[in-house]
């Protein structure tokens, strides 16, 4: 799978990838290198915020696009005009989008729910040759958070 980039018409001030094995194991791994790269950063966001989504995008790729000989790739970049836009990119090697269920369960179902209210914009798209990408914006600081739908 290649290097998943973010669309050429957008702007970024600082970008970073990483893949992960497509196991559980990573979704910790994940977490600790999105604080340390937000960090380095000196973002001003809200770091818990970036972490729980990246925590939710990362454990839905390996739960419903684990592929045998395949791994996720996590981009994270700031975006222009104002570098306090954080992009999260979780890419897999599936077709399959996400669903977000309006009614979701104790057990499942809620984890896009919780990134779609934390976010100003999630969305997917194919890739031409495999696997598709999952990408959110998360509020710049002073931004409010979209009202729930």
């Amino acid at each position: 799978m290649t290097t998943p980039v973010p669309t050429p018409t957008t702007p970024l001030t600082q970008s970073w990838n990483m893949s992960y094995p497509m196991t559980l194991r990573s979704v910790p791994l994940a977490r600790r290198q999105t604080l340390r790269r937000l960090t380095l950063w000196d973002w001003p966001g809200d770091k818990d915020d970036a972490i729980l989504i990246v925590s939710e995008l990362v454990a839905n790729a390996i739960r419903h696009a684990r592929r045998p000989g395949h791994e996720l790739w996590l981009h994270l970049a700031l975006l222009e005009p104002d570098p306090t836009t954080l992009l999260i990119e979780v890419s897999d090697p599936t077709s399959n989008f996400p669903t977000l269920r309006q009614s979701p369960t104790a057990e499942a179902g809620r984890g896009l729910q919780v990134v779609k209210s934390l976010t100003t914009h999630l969305s997917w798209h194919l890739h031409k040759e495999l696997g598709k990408t999952v990408t959110a914006h998360l509020p710049q600081p002073d931004m409010p958070q979209r009202p729930a739908s």
